[in-house]
């Protein structure tokens, strides 16, 4: 049986280091052999557990235990034929060797063999719960879509870019006065390849995995919450709960902080309608920082209550969208909406639904915001919108 998959998400200061450890401690507690391990480069993990934390798992705990994923280690295993070749390329050009050494790796790839460690211990068969702090960027989980070109790459243009390069590569020296990559590059990226598409297979198991993204009652925090939820969607990862952090509770109103518990009210109230039906959960701003085992304990049962924070807490894409050759298809949930009840409207990246007087806004992706809504169908329990892209007017200036 698969190991429970949990990942955490979201702006960086939002807290989500303390809570993927809550959870990890949670699920510990109820008996399930647990990793929590941090693919952020920060590496907070360990003052948040106030133990020693290192590159492999660690034990922390009765039946926890806990890894900061070094990056760097993940890119000489992966990567380092790749990075070789490519350093020397940069090196002949003129380019120093430091600076080459940097340019060698794409931005965000450091992060992305982290996150194969994630298919590593899938496969050891050793845990019950993996419960992941990844860094403070949904670009990541955007960049898990590249397995569905991976495999067409693989199938269709690798075996004849390497006949083609074997044949050319005694020229090339003499010719073009370049090095062509040599099988062992070749290797490097035919494993990585593969070792994400088969990592993305674990993630979108909807059975184990799951995504949950941690966010503080801020307008901007929530709106790029907002846009990650959307993509996640697009590319068929479960969110399976969201959770607000820092929450001020009633106890101060009329106080100082007031005015500022009214403020994150309005915003709560966009969080409540921006990602229903998945389930919310909150924890208040405690007065003191959440580290170590007691005040961890604390954020988890603020967090989960009579819930089980290893369990899948909700298990349907709450909003689907596939984007193919000039359309759009959004499917929405809307359970409990009857067809008279509904309205819509598109503003640039936003879609605003009504529903009997509420409205939910959806972000929609970057590339889609000169397209324009033009059918809606409800049915089934769901709102489905198609969307165009818009014929582009020919510049006679």
């Amino acid at each position: 049986m698969a190991p429970r998959t949990i990942l955490y998400t979201g702006k960086g200061g939002v807290g989500k280091t303390s809570v993927a450890a809550a959870t990890a401690r949670r699920c510990a507690a109820v008996g399930l052999r647990t990793l929590v391990l941090s693919t952020d480069p920060a590496h907070s993990l360990a003052e948040s557990l106030e133990a020693e934390v290192g590159s492999g798992p660690t034990a922390c705990g009765d039946r926890l235990w806990a890894q900061q994923v070094q990056a760097q280690e993940e890119m000489e295993r992966h990567w380092s034929a790749v990075s070789e070749w490519m350093g020397e390329l940069l090196v002949e050009r003129g380019v120093n060797r430091i600076t080459a050494e940097e340019l060698t790796v794409p931005p965000g790839l450091d992060e992305l063999f982290s996150l194969l460690q994630i298919k590593r211990h899938h496969e050891a068969g050793e845990w019950d719960a993996i419960v992941v702090d990844c860094a403070p960027t949904g670009e990541t989980l955007r960049l898990l879509s590249f397995p569905d070109v991976a495999r067409w790459w693989l199938e269709k243009v690798f075996p004849h870019e390497r006949q083609l390069l074997a044949a050319a590569r005694p020229l090339a020296r003499t010719v073009l006065d370049v090095t062509l990559p040599s099988e062992a590059v070749f290797a490097d990226v035919q494993r990585l390849m593969d070792n994400l598409i088969a990592m993305n297979d674990i993630l979108r198991d909807r059975r184990s995995a799951s995504i949950r993204l941690v966010m503080n009652p801020d307008k901007m925090v929530i709106g790029e919450a907002m846009r990650t939820f959307t993509y996640l969607n697009l590319y068929g990862y479960l969110t399976d709960a969201v959770v607000v952090n820092r929450v001020f509770p009633d106890a101060v109103a009329g106080t100082y902080f007031g005015a500022w518990r009214e403020r994150q009210q309005e915003h709560l109230a966009l969080v409540e309608s921006a990602f229903a039906p998945v389930p919310i959960l909150r924890a208040s701003y405690f007065d003191s920082e959440v580290v170590g085992p007691e005040m961890l304990d604390r954020l988890g049962e603020e967090l989960f209550g009579e819930r089980a924070a290893g369990a899948v807490l909700h298990d349907a894409l709450s909003q689907e969208l596939r984007v193919d050759d000039g359309r759009a298809e959004l499917r929405l949930a809307l359970p409990f909406a009857r067809r008279g009840d509904i309205s819509l409207k598109k503003i640039g990246l936003e879609l605003v639904v009504r529903v009997d007087g509420q409205k939910r806004t959806i972000m929609l992706p970057p590339a889609l915001a000169d397209w324009r809504a033009t059918a809606a169908r409800f049915h089934d329990g769901a709102l489905q919108v198609t969307l165009d892209e818009q014929p582009r007017v020919p510049d006679t200036g």
